[in-house]
């Protein structure tokens, strides 16, 4: 974090990213003097409305970052600054998005948790589009337009007004990750879902923090003696979703070696907070990367050097699709099927975590199809990660790999297709 101080002293000069958080009212000119450096600008939390007209100065900008302030229209400045690839107005009062305002080589655009009705046909001109955030709007229709995009990845649209999800949208090439949960489309429950119990608040001794997350924080605590879980959800809109859809996902899933059940639900906790218990996973266990970065876009950031075994690739990559084949079955869309939402150990073991994408669905229906197929794409995102990663070749899984990373959805296999496939023994 910078201060306005430094940067009027000329202290900031020569500096990349800026941010600046100072209960801004107006875009400080003094930025300027930093024209010749500036990539990456975070003016969020603030209360700012407005953008100068001569933004375009900042001739190396790509990132802006102006969540958390009080614009009501995307300026249309914007659209004229000639390197920005990166927008974020999460949180703002939003209302109109000007075509003029969408920059010709816009690859990530969030604007969630903001008013937007109707975004306009120009969109699908911005064909480098690979991530579009836009859940907690009032949007009744996608642009049709929006199909040009074909390099789109992710889209979230959670929490609008959509009365269906478009055809086109199923088969857009590279779609991968894709949450639409609390629309009035969506369904409200999955298959079957299982008996869950009632956990009081009274039940528990909260222990020490074990993470954070952008939907809830994790604790330790003991329950009648044994060491749990506990999730706490915030309660609030995240970028991906509503608190009320990841919960109903993971009581939904039930149980499946690899993924992490549900104990039971508390109902009574102090702040009328969702909150969940669950069993303590193993501590050798960890994040098998890191999310994407701003240089990647929809890719993971894997630890440098990060080696694995043939063995540990397959067992895996054949786990993940299990519980993916799964959720499907369940009438559950992950949404987010990363390898940073995965949890493992050094022997294969593999736990997919992190529901806050989830979207629920009717199975057996052909929109449930068309889902998954979006879903297996991601999977081989994945698979093609870990195979890059490996310390051998594994032929059949290159070649799964590129089934699933197939441009026309409908020739992509299932999952139950993919989990046969990763179970054929290695050669020798």
């Amino acid at each position: 974090m910078h201060t306005l101080q430094q940067l009027r002293a000329g202290e900031l000069a020569g500096v990349t990213r800026l941010q600046l958080r100072a209960n801004l009212t107006e875009f400080p000119r003094e930025i300027f003097d930093l024209a010749e450096t500036l990539e990456i600008l975070d003016l969020s939390g603030n209360s700012l409305s407005s953008m100068p007209d001569d933004l375009p100065r900042l001739k190396h900008l790509r990132v802006i970052f102006c969540s958390d302030n009080h614009f009501t229209e995307l300026p249309d400045v914007l659209g004229r600054c000639p390197a920005l690839t990166m927008l974020g107005f999460r949180a703002n009062r939003i209302e109109a998005v000007p075509a003029a305002a969408l920059p010709s080589r816009l690859r990530w655009l969030i604007l969630t948790e903001n008013r937007i009705e109707q975004l306009p046909e120009a969109l699908g001109r911005c064909t480098d589009l690979q991530k579009l955030m836009l859940s907690g709007n009032r949007l009744r229709t996608l642009p049709p337009s929006l199909a040009d995009c074909t390099k789109l990845e992710l889209l979230r649209i959670a929490a609008n007004d959509l009365s269906e999800l478009p055809q086109w949208l199923m088969e857009m090439p590279r779609l991968s990750w894709l949450a639409f949960a609390g629309n009035p489309f969506g369904a409200t429950h999955t298959a079957a879902p299982p008996p869950i119990a009632n956990i009081h608040w009274g039940e528990l001794n909260l222990l020490e923090k074990l993470g954070e997350g952008a939907s809830g924080i994790i604790h330790r605590a003991t329950l009648r003696g044994e060491s749990v879980a506990v999730k706490i959800f915030k309660g609030a809109m995240t970028s991906d979703g509503l608190p009320e859809h990841e919960m109903a996902a993971c009581i939904g899933a039930g149980r499946h070696p690899n993924l992490i059940p549900v104990l039971g639900i508390i109902p009574d906790h102090p702040a009328q907070l969702p909150a969940l218990v669950m069993p303590l996973i193993d501590s050798s266990l960890r994040n098998l990367a890191g999310p994407p970065s701003l240089q990647t876009c929809t890719r993971d950031v894997y630890a440098e050097n990060t080696l694995f075994t043939a063995d540990a690739v397959l067992s895996i990559a054949r786990g993940i699709a299990s519980a993916a084949e799964r959720l499907f079955a369940q009438g559950i869309m992950h949404g987010d099927l990363y390898a940073h939402n995965i949890l493992h150990c050094d022997r294969g073991n593999a736990i997919l975590g992190d529901f806050g994408a989830a979207s629920l669905f009717e199975p057996g229906t052909d929109l449930a199809m068309d889902l998954q197929r979006i879903e297996v794409r991601a999977f081989g995102c994945l698979l093609e990660e870990l195979l890059m990663r490996c310390n051998s070749e594994i032929p059949h899984a290159w070649n799964l790999a590129q089934e699933c990373l197939q441009s026309c959805p409908q020739a992509r296999p299932t999952f139950a297709e993919i989990v046969t496939h990763l179970s054929q023994p290695l050669p020798g």
